[in-house]
């Protein structure tokens, strides 16, 4: 199954959550409209509202009234989106999904009060849901989130982080939310606490093995495959998987070198830095870690019956693993 192949299955509701999405956006404020609107055009695969709508096929749910489902989706997109703003304007950061950030565009005043406007109208529309749990999960998703984002923060320009804290990392910056799409699915359709639990670790490991596959391709990639500039993370001395595990596996000069990289960013020594990057294959370990985190999702869903929607969220991990971009 393709991606569209797997799009095509919730189309309907897919679309719902689409117009749920634009129609929220609106404000009376000018500016508040120009750059929801710019980011929302900018596209993306829409993965976690796509998520939730998929799990909660697969779990059977029936479409209430009030469309909890796709305004559930909407929410997590918006969610998602608040982050992406902030995240540009934290990073710096002036290209993503090969178009100019917002913050480059209209500047990063901007971009953070209409994150922050996006942020307080996603917890608006899950208050409609009326279910406490649902916002017991989104409130701790957001909060995660945004701790994840300091953690991140505070690892920079340091070559000592660990995999562990890296991992502590991504956990909470990128995979909780897609972990909060699946498991409020189960929540929405009234499944066990088994299933939940079930469904929730697919979101994380699914999100996990999603930002491994980025840092890989942070350094693996072009720029035009990769919508973002190469080499970001060492420009910004982030220290992903490929260079702590390049730096634990180089030679003693290779480890000066990648230290002093970390240490100051910048992109001066990225031919050197990506040629200590394969000699250690560290883009093959870190493609590992994601098989292994795409292993957990797929057992993950051992407790769904079979569907063509199980069958879309087994196509939707194995996908994973070969994006680009």
């Amino acid at each position: 199954m393709t991606l569209d192949d797997i799009r095509a299955l919730v189309d309907r509701e897919f679309e719902n959550t689409n117009q749920i999405i634009l129609d929220r956006l609106q404000s009376d404020v000018v500016l508040v409209n120009q750059v929801g609107q710019y980011i929302v055009a900018a596209g993306g695969k829409r993965l976690r509202p796509m998520l939730l709508l998929l799990a909660a096929k697969a779990l059977n749910y029936q479409e209430d009234p009030i469309k909890s489902q796709s305004i559930l989706a909407a929410v997590i997109e918006m969610i998602h989106t608040a982050t992406l703003l902030h995240d540009d304007v934290v990073d710096e950061s002036d290209l993503r999904r090969g178009r100019e950030t917002a913050n480059s565009l209209f500047g990063n005043q901007a971009s953070v009060l209409v994150g922050d406007y996006l942020y307080s109208r996603a917890f608006q529309m899950m208050v409609e849901v009326g279910e406490m749990r649902v916002m017991d999960v989104l409130s701790d998703t957001t909060n995660q989130i945004a701790a994840g984002e300091v953690l991140q923060l505070m690892n920079v320009n340091d070559p000592d982080v660990s995999e562990a804290s890296y991992y502590q990392v991504i956990e909470r910056k990128t995979a909780i939310l897609f972990a909060a799409a699946t498991q409020l699915a189960a929540i929405i359709s009234g499944a066990d606490k088994a299933t939940e639990t079930a469904l929730q670790e697919y979101g994380m490991q699914l999100g996990i093995a999603f930002q491994l596959i980025d840092d890989a391709l942070d350094y693996a990639a072009d720029t035009a495959d990769l919508g973002k500039n190469v080499g970001d993370d060492l420009a910004e001395g982030k220290p992903t998987l490929p260079l702590i595990h390049a730096l634990e596996n180089a030679d003693e000069a290779g480890q000066k070198f990648i230290r002093s990289a970390i240490e100051h960013g910048g992109l001066e020594q990225m031919d050197d830095i990506l040629a200590i990057i394969k000699q250690t294959g560290a883009i093959e370990y870190t493609y590992a870690a994601a098989e292994a985190a795409i292993g957990k999702a797929v057992n993950a869903l051992a407790v769904l019956e079979d569907s063509q929607y199980k069958i879309a969220l087994l196509e939707l991990a194995q996908l994973s693993l070969k994006r680009a971009s």
